[in-house]
């Protein structure tokens, strides 16, 4: 009984990541469509995107194989979900920007914004429950945190103006969803933590990363 139950909630961890991770890639999509802003890390990919002629979705997933390398030196451990996280992610961007055409006026692009703002915290409430590992751009924030005492408050903000100072000047969106989503993130992604909880991983698993990567989100 307790392996079948165990076995349940395996099942049940890694839908929720692959589902959390593709809702994730969605959510940045509609962002894109909106022109109103992007999160940080998306005002960068958008940057690239425009000076090397790759897709978002494409930049997306060579940044997260990049971030994940400075995990090395860091002596950070990833799971599943990190190394999922670099390709699931960007493909499922790309695929949503493919369906979903550009929107014309504020009354769609305001409410489209919103969406993605929205579904980005689900997104981010799911596959941080899951417990299969942070994010690589979560990852390199911990990692930072643990290497160099600062707080993940402030390692977060370093990282997060430069991505977003680099990406603007490369053509990236910065607008008034960059801030929106700045402010509501946090809260949102608490909220959807405790709605997905699925319990404690295993001690031990191969497929879990150490450490609390919730704590990237919600410190900020």
């Amino acid at each position: 009984m307790f392996a079948s139950a165990t076995r349940h909630r395996l099942g049940r961890r890694l839908v929720q990541l692959y589902v959390g991770l593709a809702l994730y890639g969605a959510s940045a999509a509609l962002l894109v469509r909106a022109g109103l802003g992007l999160e940080p890390w998306g005002v960068l990919h958008q940057g690239l995107a425009e000076l090397t002629g790759l897709t978002i979705g494409e930049v997306a997933i060579v940044v997260g194989a990049l971030v994940l390398l400075l995990w090395i030196p860091l002596r950070q451990r990833p799971g599943l979900g990190t190394v999922s996280n670099v390709f699931a992610v960007g493909l499922a961007m790309d695929a949503t920007l493919a369906l979903v055409p550009d929107a014309h006026g504020l009354a769609l692009r305001v409410p489209l914004m919103v969406t993605g703002i929205v579904l980005n915290g689900v997104a981010t409430g799911l596959y941080i429950a899951a417990a299969f590992g942070p994010g690589p751009r979560d990852g390199l924030m911990t990692g930072l945190h643990r290497r160099t005492g600062r707080s993940i408050r402030l390692m977060r903000t370093a990282i997060e103006v430069a991505v977003v100072a680099t990406g603007f000047a490369l053509g990236g969106t910065l607008g008034v969803g960059t801030v929106l989503y700045a402010l509501s993130i946090g809260p949102l992604a608490q909220l959807f933590l405790k709605v997905f909880a699925v319990g404690a991983a295993p001690r031990g698993s191969a497929a879990v990363a150490t450490g609390t990567p919730e704590d990237a989100i919600l410190r900020r």
